[in-house]
């Protein structure tokens, strides 16, 4: 039987006992029904994951207790780096559930100049405790033990100007003849840049390859922004990760 588990926001020990509330306690009392002696793995976001159950239940609060601490790691061997062009709520929000499920290590939204949504700081400060959320959520349902890092938005220019470093940086484009085949493994970090709704300007593809991206296609269809996203990091994966 499926373990529920949790993640908590707070380093964790064997044999600690600690309280929970909010949108933690209420899933786990109101809509899971658990009672108190109920098994769960809990984690704490930097890796290895813990043998719990729930020691007692109060309004609002279900108190965890901490078993033992196994070293157990989910991440690919492929570190991938996802700058993604923001786009409206609901598809950005697919993006960021299900890069965290194909394993990417960071995303790193940023605004272009086709992106549709505009946000002012506390906006983006908002969305990105939305988006953390959503990781949360998607590490808790696909078993990963490490979150993936996920910056604050910023313009497409701030990207492409920071150091390359090591990194491989790939940027996709229909016209482009580099397939993902052809991607040659290595131990480096790869950035992955795709746009938005109605993709990157002439002038920001032009700025990227002027920045080190090489350009990458998928095929010879048009794709939307979040089905490009996800079509690439698991086509990425597929050929030099760990699907």
């Amino acid at each position: 039987m499926r373990v529920t588990r949790v993640y908590v926001e707070r380093r964790l020990a064997p044999g600690a006992r600690l309280w929970v509330g909010g949108a933690t306690a209420n899933h786990l009392a109101r809509v899971l029904r658990l009672a108190p002696g109920a098994a769960l793995t809990v984690f704490d976001g930097h890796g290895g994951e813990y043998e719990a159950r729930i020691a007692e239940l109060r309004k609002g609060q279900v108190q965890l207790a901490l078993g033992e601490r196994h070293g157990i790691e989910r991440e690919s061997p492929l570190e991938i780096v996802l700058a993604q062009g923001i786009s409206r709520s609901e598809r950005m929000d697919l993006v960021v559930q299900k890069a965290t499920e194909l394993g990417v290590a960071r995303i790193a939204p940023v605004i272009t100049e086709r992106s549709v949504v505009r946000l002012d700081a506390r906006q983006a400060e908002k969305r990105l405790r939305h988006w953390q959320a959503i990781a949360i959520a998607a590490c808790e349902q696909c078993g990963r033990n490490r979150l993936p890092q996920i910056a604050a938005p910023q313009p497409l220019a701030a990207l492409l100007g920071e150091p390359a470093g090591s990194i491989r940086r790939l940027v996709l484009s229909p016209a482009a003849t580099l397939r993902v085949r052809d991607v040659r493994p290595a131990d480096s970090p790869l950035q992955l840049l795709i746009g938005p709704e109605g993709g990157l300007s002439d002038a920001e593809h032009a700025a990227a390859l002027a920045a080190g991206f090489r350009a990458l296609q998928l095929g010879p269809r048009i794709l939307r922004t979040e089905t490009a996203a996800l079509a690439a990091l698991a086509a990425l994966q597929q050929a030099h990760g760990d699907l």
